[in-house]
């Protein structure tokens, strides 16, 4: 199955939460069932749920089309399923990028009535697809001559095609890598607290035929320090204009490691992913999560009943640890500040209200 795919009127997703397991999709015939899978991280990752959300407007805009709504009113109505799917998860801003790109398209086709509307919207969100697949690639092919032959990498959570539409950004580096012939093997972070690396990262390896090894999150220094590390990638839910950039917890603790062993660190994104309007880590939303994501592991209950729990998603890695930044538009390197505003995506004029 691919990661996402909407066909026969509905947004058909590979259920994450069931991998490696099972490969079982999930149907989203509206927006609010879209948005129900975002939260549940049955799609993830910051490209994804972008895309994900895109094709719930698609759903809401069908969904009012055939009700004859149309004007103000559809575009009222509309904002209301964006402004639901952007409260899903805040820390990816892929997610309000890619929302506001569909607000922009209803604004310019508003005068086509409700089901053109329906049908450019879905134009708008096929071809952000297509573009998330070609920047992947790109970012592989710019970002692979940062992998020598014969290297260790580690990485952390997953990004790879189950986190975009397909291909994926740091295992997209990884992917070309290997496919150029070089000798690569991957340490695969399990990921803690819902295990990503071990359940989706280590199964989209093998897949692919990558030689890697799972560990435990505790585990990186030890290997750090053997010299079994070369190179640390990994992908980005939102990176400041000055550089700093957040993605999975226990990202940052690694780049401190990664600094004390003289190993480069790279974040690998594409420029979506860029958030001039934010200008530093501090200014970034940190998504708290269930506590139960901690308490519990795989249906088993690991803590006391009643303990407190901190269940932060995301952390934030200053910018001077990153060593670069892959994007679609090339590698860059510090000053961050300059050289990021160089490739970013320029911020949508029809941005949702209130935001």
């Amino acid at each position: 199955m691919k990661t996402l795919e909407f066909r026969d009127g509905a947004l058909w997703l590979l259920d994450q939460t069931k991998l490696p397991v099972e490969t079982v999709p999930v149907v989203c015939r509206d927006d609010r069932q879209v948005a129900e899978a975002i939260v549940e991280m049955k799609v993830r990752g910051a490209p994804a749920i972008g895309l994900a959300a895109a094709y719930g407007v698609v759903l809401a805009a069908r969904s009012l089309a055939s009700s004859r709504i149309a004007g103000e009113e559809l575009l009222a109505r509309l904002d209301e399923a964006m402004e639901r799917l952007r409260r899903t998860r805040p820390t990816a801003v892929n997610l309000s990028w890619a929302l506001a790109r569909m607000r922009a398209s209803i604004i310019a086709n508003a005068d086509a009535g409700p089901t053109k509307v329906a049908d450019r919207l879905l134009d708008e969100a096929n071809r952000m697809l297509h573009e998330d697949e070609e920047a992947n690639r790109s970012m592989g092919r710019l970002g692979a001559p940062l992998v020598p032959d014969r290297a260790n990498v580690l990485t952390h959570c997953n990004a790879g095609a189950l986190a975009t539409g397909a291909y994926g950004t740091a295992l997209g580096v990884i992917r070309a890598a290997h496919e150029q012939g070089k000798r690569i093997h991957v340490w695969v972070d399990e990921t803690r607290p819902l295990l990503q690396g071990a359940r989706l990262t280590a199964w989209e390896l093998q897949e692919a035929g990558v030689p890697c090894t799972l560990i435990g999150d505790s585990m990186a220094a030890y290997v750090m320090a053997l010299g079994r590390v070369d190179a640390v990638i990994v992908g980005a839910d939102r990176i400041a204009a000055n550089g700093d950039c957040a993605n999975k917890i226990g990202t940052y603790g690694l780049a401190v490691l990664a600094r004390a062993h003289k190993i480069p660190f790279y974040f690998v994104a594409p420029t979506s992913t860029i958030d001039l309007a934010t200008p530093s880590g501090a200014h970034i939303p940190i998504e708290e999560r269930n506590p139960a994501e901690v308490t519990i592991c795989g249906g088993a209950r690991v803590a006391p009943e009643g303990i407190a729990v901190a269940n932060p998603a995301f952390d934030v890695t200053p910018a001077r640890l990153v060593a670069a930044i892959v994007t679609e538009q090339g590698v860059v390197r510090p000053p961050f500040e300059e050289h990021l505003a160089r490739v970013a995506v320029r911020p949508v004029e029809s941005s949702l209200p209130g935001t």
